[in-house]
């Protein structure tokens, strides 16, 4: 029995970490409702130049884009100044892969939902069993860690070596098409978002990631000083209670 309640531990503290990745994403993604860090981005890469436009039009398409993404907009579409006349900034195979990319965006909200619930729930069946909870969850958290780290450092070792490949890797298996293989020269989607701004977003995603693994761990530690100090207050002398 005290296997079993270890394993549904680490499978908690499991969901507990991919659903901090999720959020990452959603953090990194959409934490700036200004969208500064794309500006940054945009600036950095040059797309002002690569598109023939100004970056209050670049801006403009990315707010539009982003609310898309996030279910607030139905059509992928939107009229703009580009490459020196006023057209659809998106084309078809851009609207294509977009719908993919924006299902693949809210299928995993909606996976990070269930897994948190899965964890709460594995969290009161534990109590229910009057399993040390907190000395428990911070062991599987440990161990959940460490296997999560190990495969964040091959990752890591994996985009630092060849970026590239790694990403065309993550498209083929999340995408069943190859509608992600765009040509510069014709679409300006992709010039809008090179592949130097997908690196950066990575990296932007990893740091808050490590934050949030780090926070997790702290608030283990810290519940589990204070209930131990909590149970030491809570007990009897033991010379008062041989008088």
């Amino acid at each position: 029995m005290t296997k079993f309640k270890t394993i549904l531990a680490v499978l908690a503290m499991f969901f507990m970490i991919i659903a901090a990745l999720l959020t990452s994403f959603q953090i990194a993604i959409y934490g700036d409702p200004q969208y500064g860090f794309y500006e940054s981005l945009y600036e950095k890469y040059h797309v002002t130049e690569e598109l023939h436009m100004e970056l209050s039009d670049v801006m403009e398409v990315t707010d539009y884009m982003m609310a898309y993404l996030i279910g607030e907009e139905d059509e992928l579409s939107i009229v703009t100044d580009v490459d020196g006349r006023e057209q659809d900034f998106f084309n078809e195979q851009d609207r294509l892969h977009m719908a993919d990319v924006k299902n693949l965006f809210l299928g995993g909200l909606k996976v990070r939902t269930v897994l948190l619930i899965l964890a709460a729930l594995i969290v009161i069946v534990l109590s229910v069993w009057k399993a040390e909870v907190r000395e428990l969850l911070t062991r599987a958290y440990s161990w959940a860690l460490g296997v999560f780290a190990a495969a964040i450092v091959f990752l890591g070792i994996g985009f630092a070596i060849d970026f590239t490949a790694c990403f065309r890797v993550f498209h083929e298996i999340f995408f069943t098409n190859d509608l992600w293989m765009f040509d510069p020269a014709e679409d300006y989607m992709i010039r809008m978002l090179p592949e130097g701004f997908f690196s950066d977003m990575v990296i932007r995603i990893g740091l808050i990631f490590l934050g949030f693994l780090l926070g997790i761990w702290i608030l283990l530690r810290v519940w589990r000083m204070l209930a131990a100090r909590v149970k030491k207050d809570g007990q009897p002398d033991a010379r008062m209670g041989s008088k």
